[in-house]
């Protein structure tokens, strides 16, 4: 296992493979040796791959990132569609490789095919920015170019995936497979790197930086766009350095017609008359010769084991979609540093580092010391148990999260919250239809109301009667409202007397872990506030109530304000993660206008690094399952059938995003009830896989590659050691 290697594992730790059952390499490239790097045995061209990785690689997370956010909050989708699409896209973007690999073999070759994709995928990015561009009005063309940008993204990343570290292994020559093996290393460290800068990147680009008045999604888009462009750049830069192989044929396409041929036959010689063969491989031996049934036979073996992974990946890849919703609704101040909701994805490649060499040199020594066969489905059996504990701890911070949250009125409900701006004490009683009290209280001027009060409500909507006291003075008035809805009562002074007006406030659900404010303005202007956005929030004058806006959570001490007739400032104080604030312009000193702040939805109490603990269960699990389960492949399929056993392997992750966007969809859950869900979905089909591998029959390496050997010698070189070899840290 590779010590460099982050989640990325699941995808290109088969990419060394190319093509098998092929004339040796040596007769497709030229003579003459490639340049080396610094009198070494590296040749040059390397460089210009492995900066490509990294490019490529802080393109398609740094997008990713920020991704179901968008969809949340830009194109105002709920959390369940937001999730679905995203992992429709991650699906696709597992589904395409087949169709690069397919391309490369069979047609254009490694180095056009990476040229082609990578220019559909610079499409793809240049499009998704314009998605994020408010001056392109309507949101349905924004749904319409976001989906025609998501779609090239995942032709270009998925076709190019199974070429880039295949293209970079055919590089060096056959008496340089350890400087090739060293050199894989490298690559799969610009993955990582690429992905850590860039999920810690783009979230900051897309929250720390105002354009259009709203989070700058189109910067958070843009610049994972403009490192994809550089490395296409970069890598045609080096074009008269490479070695280019020629499309030498697809195996996975004879694998298909192998397979098909013997199914067709079965069914065509149902009757008894035919004698009754060992195999149902075998009915394909009037057209395909014995060595491909005997491998395909082999390949079939390890393909069974194969059924029960999507689910893992189901769960796995949930962090960048449910977790980074959960991290909306916590507070990401660590005291140290304010952490937005999709940083905290940088959890994973971050962990993978440091848990790949903790288990390789530490842990699996340690099981092995102690006398415990730990096998690959062994291992693969405890990362699939890991899973499960992280999904449930993921449900418990979730209703814990519910448990602080401020509760939701149900049908036939208000909350109601009483402002009183007036100069003294007021009374205030809420009457029914029969005159019958529903609440009483007397507040006084300005006082911060600690919560709202519940009120219940006979019809679906209904008219309320308030009577107010104040001083010598009893007025009576009526408002309307509708159920599930949140109410603020607003006292103002009216000459001698008081007056009132209803004003329906934001729901909590809205704010999603945005600070979200808006404005009372007392005095006889329109004043217009500047929060260092685009757009100024214009305030009514005479008790004119501003909409809503969001900012990022932050100290606001100097927020510019105007009038007509003078410039001011006002010190709004710090802003936390999940709250609503209300702010009443007042000029009750001689210290000229000033902000009163009201706090009427509370901040995210729980802090989001309790959801450390299930990004380390889920790693771990993924270090244990992912890494070994490769290995455990490589180790019993044919030498001829890595490449399909790739393919086989990225259709796993295609199929665990389809199951989340399923359940998604169409459980109607709750999240925590979700999480559960998953949780124990994932513990049936562990219990499933351990049944499948303890009647398991391993193959040894003598018979998984022994006859291939002899027939393909050539393939060793090609494959770089890594079906039993593991990097060294």
């Amino acid at each position: 296992m590779n010590p460099f290697q982050k989640n990325e594992s699941k995808e290109t730790l088969f990419l060394p493979v190319s093509t098998e059952e092929v004339p040796p390499q040596s007769s497709n490239f030229p003579k003459k040796p490639s340049p080396k790097i610094c009198g070494s045995n590296y040749p040059l061209s390397i460089v210009f791959i492995v900066v490509n990785e990294f490019c490529e690689r802080f393109s398609y997370y740094g997008m990713k990132a920020v991704l179901t956010l968008y969809f949340l909050y830009y194109l105002n989708w709920s959390e369940d569609s937001s999730a679905s699409v995203y992992h429709a896209f991650s699906s696709l973007c597992y589904f395409t490789p087949i169709l690069g690999a397919a391309i490369a073999d069979s047609w254009l070759g490694k180095f056009k095919t990476i040229i082609y994709l990578s220019l559909v995928y610079v499409l793809g990015h240049v499009i998704k920015s314009m998605s994020a561009l408010p001056i392109l009005a309507g949101q349905n063309l924004h749904i319409v170019l976001s989906m025609v940008g998501l779609s090239l993204i995942a032709l270009g990343t998925g076709g190019i995936k199974p070429c880039v570290a295949a293209f970079g292994g055919d590089q060096f020559e056959e008496k340089h497979a350890e400087e090739r093996t060293r050199y894989f290393s490298v690559f799969y460290l610009s993955i990582n790197a690429g992905s850590l800068i860039s999920t810690f990147v783009t979230p900051m680009l897309r929250g720390d930086v105002q354009c259009f008045g709203k989070d700058c999604y189109a910067l958070a888009f843009g610049v994972p766009g403009v490192l994809m462009l550089i490395a296409l750049v970069v890598f045609a830069m080096g074009s008269k350095l490479y070695r280019k192989p020629p499309p030498e044929g697809n195996i996975l396409n004879q694998v298909v017609k192998c397979i098909w041929f013997a199914i067709s036959s079965r069914f065509k010689n149902r009757s008894g008359d035919n004698p009754k063969r060992e195999h149902w491989l075998d009915w394909a031996a009037e057209k395909y010769p014995k060595q491909l049934i005997m491998d395909v036979k082999a390949l079939t073996g390890v393909l069974f084991l194969y059924i029960p992974l999507p689910m893992f990946w189901a769960l796995f890849d949930q962090q960048g979609s449910r977790w980074t919703l959960q991290a909306t609704r916590m507070n990401g101040n660590l005291g140290f540093f304010v952490l937005q909701p999709d940083q905290i994805q940088v959890l994973s490649p971050f962990l993978i580092v440091i848990f790949i060499p903790l288990f390789d040199l530490v842990i699996y020594r340690l099981v092995s010391k102690c006398g415990i066969n730990f096998t690959s489905l062994r291992k693969m059996t405890v990362g699939m148990i890991l899973a499960c504990l992280g999904f449930a701890v993921a449900a418990a911070v979730e209703i814990k999260i519910n448990e602080m949250a401020t509760r939701q009125p149900n049908s036939q409900e208000i909350f109601l919250q009483v402002l009183n701006l007036a100069d003294d004490e007021v009374k205030v009683t809420v009457l029914g239809d029969e005159n019958n009290t529903l609440l009483a209280e007397s507040i006084k001027s300005f006082q911060n109301m600690p919560h709202y009060s519940k009120l219940h409500l006979k019809t679906k909507s209904q008219n309320f009667h308030f009577q107010l006291k104040y001083h010598n003075v009893s007025v009576y008035t009526e408002h309307p409202v509708e159920e599930k809805m949140w109410y603020t009562l607003i006292i103002r002074e009216d000459g001698e007397s008081i007056s009132s007006m209803m004003v329906k406030d934001e729901e909590n659900k809205t704010t999603n872990g945005k600070t979200a404010m808006r404005f009372v303005n007392t005095l006889h202007e329109e004043v217009s506030v500047s929060l260092g956005t685009d757009a100024s929030l214009i305030v009514a004058e005479d008790y004119g109530v501003s909409a809503y806006r969001t900012v990022q959570r932050g100290e606001y001490p100097v927020v510019h304000c105007r009038t007509k007739n003078e410039d001011f400032s006002l010190n709004l104080g710090l802003l936390d993660f999940g709250t609503a604030y209300l702010f009443v312009i007042t000029n009750r000193t001689n210290q000229g206008p000033q902000a009163w702040k009201m706090e009427y939805i509370p901040a995210n109490k729980m802090s989001i690094a309790w959801q450390l603990p299930q990004y380390a269960l889920v790693t771990a699990g993924e270090v244990m399952f992912s890494v070994t389960g490769l290995e455990f492949s490589y180790s019993q399929a044919p030498s001829s059938m890595k490449s399909v056993v790739q393919a086989a392997w990225l259709l796993t992750i295609a199929f665990g995003n389809i199951i989340v966007l399923i359940v998604a969809q169409f459980s109607g859950l709750a999240q925590w009830a979700e999480f559960i869900f998953f949780s124990c979905l994932m513990l049936v089909v562990c219990l499933i896989f351990s049944i499948m591998g303890y009647y398991y029959v391993p193959l040894k390496p003598g018979d998984v590659q022994g006859s291939a050997d002899k027939q393909t010698p050539q393939i060793q070189g090609n494959m770089i050691n890594l079906e039993t070899k593991k990097t060294r840290l």
